[in-house]
């Protein structure tokens, strides 16, 4: 069962795949209808350039559908080598709202060499076109945080997993966390530790899907209606109101992505 999130309004699911192909068979539908919901604002992001042209297209039919362009560490394999005009091209698009999603995933047998390379050469093209980034971290957290202190990006840690210290580390870089259906998993400590020490002006709301489903829909395919579970256990967590924290965190994705 998905969430009735009628009952709440302004809900903005700050990370998101709708170019996945898992949507493919009802993506019309489903976008359609999040409106009704009391979705406010989604930014679906690329993992490679053909990624970011699906999440352009969507942008261009649904006036509350933000995108990002870049290469997930995961999309290095066949990535083009002018790959980086193709982002810059794909970043002057109205509605294309940060460089993502990039980074270092270590969970792969995927060449850390590699890897580097390209999320230095991103975050040096963040930094020329004075754009946002939407970070992915995942099992690489050391060298993660060494070149986001070298580079200092302004931007969003997505999925956060890390600890309260490393949030702080990541909040002295002046950078944001978005918090997802992990934070309702039993046994998600970081999470749920971050979910109460985060300062609320730096805290997103997201989904991560068709990923990570929050309970009592966890291993189903994830959409942004499920977000309210997650507003719900954050506020629990903060001892605040469910839509009090939807108002901010929608806010606060708003002035991250420069959507007016």
């Amino acid at each position: 069962m998905l969430a009735e999130t009628v009952k709440y309004n302004r809900i903005t699911d700050g990370h998101c795949h709708y170019d996945d192909a898992w949507f493919d068979e009802d993506r019309e539908e489903l976008l359609e209808a999040l409106p009704a919901c009391g979705i406010e604002l989604v930014v679906s992001n690329a993992v490679d350039d053909k990624s970011a042209l699906v999440n352009m297209g969507c942008a261009e039919r649904y006036p509350y559908f933000y995108f990002t362009a870049g290469f997930h560490p995961e999309n290095l394999e066949n990535m083009p080598d002018d790959y980086l005009q193709k982002i810059t091209e794909i970043l002057k698009h109205p509605k294309c709202v940060a460089l993502g999603e990039i980074g270092l995933d270590y969970h792969w047998d995927i060449p850390r060499d590699l890897q580097k390379r390209v999320f230095e050469e991103q975050l040096t093209l963040s930094r020329e076109l004075d754009v946002p980034v939407v970070i992915h971290d995942r099992e690489a957290h050391g060298d993660t945080m060494d070149l986001l202190r070298k580079y200092k990006p302004k931007g969003l840690m997505h999925c956060f997993s890390g600890s309260v210290e490393l949030m702080r580390e990541v909040m002295k870089l002046g950078m944001s966390i978005s918090l997802g259906g992990v934070v309702t998993f039993k046994n998600a400590r970081h999470s749920v530790d971050c979910a109460r020490e985060v300062p609320i002006d730096r805290l997103l709301l997201e989904t991560d899907c068709p990923y990570l489903a929050p309970v009592p829909n966890r291993g189903k395919r994830n959409d942004s209606r499920n977000i309210v579970y997650v507003a719900e256990k954050i506020a629990e967590i903060r001892g605040m109101d469910t839509q009090e924290l939807l108002n901010i965190t929608c806010e606060n994705a708003k002035k991250l992505y420069a959507i007016e």
